[in-house]
């Protein structure tokens, strides 16, 4: 009578389950839910490989049977720790698995190659084609990624195979400071070949030079990766599948209508206007739809062109006019000035002006001088 059942059920078989029956159902479920095939069932993966592990194993599967599942993780029968679901899953079906097993084995990938390309915002928009020349590490062909012929590499005696040595220096009197190298007999490989044996072709690196990805021995070659740097455009600035631009108005456009050119980045031209009598307010915001950046993998459809206007006042205007421009625009708000009230100079404010005073302040108050009374803020004169 076992304790409890809850291995036999992820495996969907009887607690009297014969061996046959268990790797029957073990290579079942774990095909099943392979990541490979369903990459949002890891867990369940895990514990079907949980599962069988300790049921396939008889010295295991009866300390299961005993004491359930907290007796596994125990340590029970040396049982307490679990192997790797992925390489559990790799001795059950093989190294080959993939060409005879129905799956795929865990591959280890060499190196990327990073490239940084500048690109114009036109380029961008258009496409463009770059030749691009980069060279890659590949395995050696005549030695086969071993550096020497086969059965010549030896571990390095010297870092005993890790690469690194350790050697030890004094840094005071009395104390010593142990530090890390590289190992300086096989260069961090861990591994010796007699000149005699080493390979001709790559003179014992196990890589030659190509172009690509890096080859690395026993791996897959890794990517070339491109990163695009967009370099900044004198019209448009590029967010997204978005275009937007600012365009500058003068006060007489943004009040009496307009009409503007805007060369597009494929070299077509688009009229820009607005109507007599409709106001362009100063940061507003427009936008013209299908005139953005190539939506990706749909070439012919676009996003849309932001158009945000920065309105230009005039610096001065003449006295002669304002009776007129009174009467085109809102009338202004009536105010009414008490009789005692003081007439105030308006004049051009200077932040560094004011920054300067604020320094000139603090000396001041650190040199523990006393002022006679408060300073006044200067002003420039326009």
């Amino acid at each position: 009578m076992v304790k409890e059942t809850g291995y036999y059920d992820l495996l969907g078989v009887k607690p009297n389950a014969t061996p046959d029956e268990l790797k029957k159902a073990y290579r079942k479920l774990a095909l099943k839910y392979h990541p490979d095939k369903n990459p949002n069932e890891g867990e369940k993966f895990k514990a079907i490989s949980q599962a069988y592990e300790v049921l396939s194993d008889a010295d295991k599967r009866q300390v299961y049977d005993e004491g359930g599942e907290a007796a596994i993780k125990k340590g029970g029968a040396d049982s307490g720790d679990f192997r790797n679901p992925m390489d559990f899953f790799e001795k059950f079906f093989g190294a080959g698995f993939g060409g005879g097993g129905g799956g795929r084995r865990r591959e280890r990938r060499g190196k990327d190659v990073v490239h940084q390309m500048s690109v114009q915002l036109e380029e961008l928009y258009n496409g463009a084609t770059r030749k691009l020349q980069l060279q890659k590490n590949v395995i050696c062909d005549k030695c086969e990624g071993r550096g020497g012929k086969k059965g010549s590499i030896e571990k390095c005696l010297q870092c005993r195979g890790n690469g690194v040595e350790t050697r030890v220096q004094q840094i005071a009197p009395g104390i010593m400071q142990h530090i890390e190298q590289v190992c300086r007999k096989c260069s961090g490989t861990g591994e010796t070949i007699q000149e005699k044996d080493r390979c001709k072709n790559c003179s014992g690196r196990k890589t030659v030079r190509e172009r690509e990805g890096d080859h690395e021995p026993e791996s897959q070659p890794g990517d070339i990766i491109i990163l695009l740097d967009e370099k900044e455009h004198s019209t448009f600035a590029h967010a997204g599948q978005d275009l937007m631009m600012k365009m500058p108005l003068q006060l007489v456009e943004a009040l009496c209508g307009f009409q503007r050119i805007v060369k597009t980045l494929d070299d077509r031209d688009l009229i820009v206007s607005t109507q007599p009598g409709e106001v362009i307010r100063h940061e507003m915001t427009k936008c013209i739809a299908e005139e953005g950046m190539p939506i990706f993998k749909n070439p012919m459809e676009k996003g849309t062109l932001i158009i945000q206007f920065e309105v230009i006042f005039p610096e001065v205007i003449n006295p002669s006019v304002v009776p007129t421009l009174k009467q085109c625009l809102p009338p202004a708000p009536e105010v009414d000035i008490p009789i005692d009230a003081e007439q105030t100079v308006l004049e051009d404010f200077d932040p560094k002006q004011r920054r300067q005073q604020h320094q000139r302040m603090a000396y001041d108050e650190d040199d523990g001088g006393y002022q006679d009374g408060p300073r006044v803020q200067q002003c420039t004169s326009s």
